[in-house]
């Protein structure tokens, strides 16, 4: 079995690049021609009517040589060939040599590389009225040579065409809001329809990309007022969301606070803002927030006061 599949690949090879026969022909023949015009060289003394033959086989072989080079061709590794033989398809060749008969064989050459083709700009309207400049870039390549040659006289520019014209119809079937929001799947839409478009033309559509969409000025200064709008909605929307959550947290710390506790986080306070001692700070508290403190210190001067009133009586009466 590994004989037979050898063979096929063999014979495949063959096909491919074509059978060696007009360079071995025009070769044989050059040898041929050549050899009886050295069998026909007549003597020095002969007459020169009789160097006809000799002249005329060495013209044949001269014409056979010259005719050896236009019996190869060379296709690059990312070429491919198609061959046809007075005009109709013959057969396809691939990279490296391969052979042909003048005159009666001609040869059509294809790129098998991917391919990037640059759709222009179009001024394209959205479906809600809005100008649009719109360009693209579309990335090909050729499956096969055959139909890429035959079926379509420029394949290039007949793709680069068709994308072309779907983009703008693509483009005119959506929204502006719609077309700077799904620009991906906007460019896999046209990439499919230029697949179905050109499927007898024997390439491969890769992926279409949209580079640049351009709005008009007045357009770009609606928008960024409305992102603008958007940014200011969002940040009142998360302040007030935070002062919420502060009113509650605070809500649930007066309720385990003591009266104390209160006094504590505010003495804690002044010396966080103390740092500066260029400042003055004016810090007001009610009355019912240190009212124990209050009372205590009245009750501790009141006490001090009549200390010393009593010192003085006890030290006249040891007189």
């Amino acid at each position: 079995m590994s004989r037979t599949v050898e063979a096929d690949a063999v014979k495949k090879g063959e096909e491919y690049r074509g059978s060696p026969a007009p360079f071995a022909f025009f070769l044989v023949l050059f040898l041929i021609f050549l050899t009886l015009a050295i069998l026909v060289f007549p003597s020095p003394e002969a007459k020169p009517q009789e160097y006809v033959w000799s002249l005329l086989f060495g013209v044949v072989a001269f014409v056979s040589l010259m005719f050896l080079p236009a019996t190869v061709a060379i296709n690059k590794e990312w070429e491919e060939a198609i061959v046809l033989r007075f005009g109709k398809f013959q057969r396809l060749v691939g990279p490296g040599f391969f052979f042909k008969w003048p005159f009666a064989e001609s040869f059509l050459k294809q790129d098998k590389r991917i391919i990037t083709l640059d759709v222009s700009r179009q001024e394209v309207m959205t479906k809600d009225n809005i100008s649009v400049s719109v360009d693209a870039v579309v990335f090909m390549k050729v499956v096969n040579t055959k139909d890429s040659l035959v079926n379509i006289q420029n394949v290039w520019n007949s793709v680069m065409k068709y994308a072309q014209t779907t983009m703008r119809d693509v483009v005119g079937d959506v929204e502006l809001d719609e077309l700077l929001v799904r620009r991906d799947e906007i460019a896999d839409k046209i990439a499919k329809i230029v697949e179905r478009g050109t499927k007898d033309w024997g390439v491969d559509i890769t992926s279409v990309n949209l580079q640049t969409m351009e709005l008009p000025e007045d357009m770009k200064r609606v928008i960024a007022r409305q992102a603008e709008a958007e940014r200011e909605k969002r940040a009142v929307i998360i302040k007030s969301e935070g002062e919420l959550t502060a009113a509650k947290n605070l809500q649930k710390a007066v309720t385990k606070m003591s009266n104390r506790a209160m006094y504590l986080r505010t003495l804690s306070s002044l010396e966080d803002i103390s740092y500066d001692q260029s400042n003055t700070i004016v810090f007001a508290l009610p009355m019912d927030t240190v009212k124990g403190e209050t009372v205590g210190l009245a009750a501790f001067a009141g006490a001090n006061k009549v200390a010393k009133r009593v010192q003085p009586k006890k030290g006249k009466a040891k007189q």
